[in-house]
């Protein structure tokens, strides 16, 4: 169950899942969602996403990755509103759902950026607690050989 932190290029990891910090309408947007749906196939990713009619914010799901990786996995996290609004359980949610998608899918591997630190407006250092804390502890509580990797920007 190993659990690594990195800086680098999410987009370049050898990895089965990519994690998209996704909106809840599955939609390309802009940022480590834009890249992602380019890298993997936009008019592809655009029609696997939309036939699942969106996702709840917290809440992740599965599509193919087409050229990118195995799968992309589309967590939708929080924007951040001052931190009294579940924003922290929402995000922590997101890590759990998707970790239990890659799991449910056989996965070995897969590897997350920061959700909801960029355009969504969560403090990075906020969102790094959470984001270890979810994943640490969701490693911890299920026997798994699934090699995460957190991708943070240099």
């Amino acid at each position: 169950m190993p659990f690594r932190q990195i800086y680098g290029d999410l987009l370049a990891q050898e990895v089965e899942a990519i994690v998209n910090a996704a909106n809840s309408g599955l939609s390309q947007g802009g940022g480590v969602c834009g890249a992602i749906f380019a890298a993997a196939g936009a008019q592809e990713l655009t029609k696997a996403c939309a036939a699942l009619g969106g996702c709840p914010t917290g809440q992740a799901v599965i599509t193919p990755g087409f050229k990118l990786a195995k799968y992309v996995i589309h967590a939708v996290g929080p924007i951040w509103r001052g931190g009294q609004s579940g924003e922290s359980e929402l995000l922590a949610s997101c890590y759990r759902e998707s970790l239990k998608l890659a799991m449910a899918n056989g996965l070995k591997s897969v590897a997350f950026p920061l959700i909801s630190a960029g355009i969504y407006g969560y403090p990075k250092t906020k969102a790094l607690k959470v984001a270890t804390t979810a994943i640490t502890d969701f490693l911890a509580k299920n026997s798994s050989d699934l090699d995460v990797l957190l991708v943070l920007r240099p």
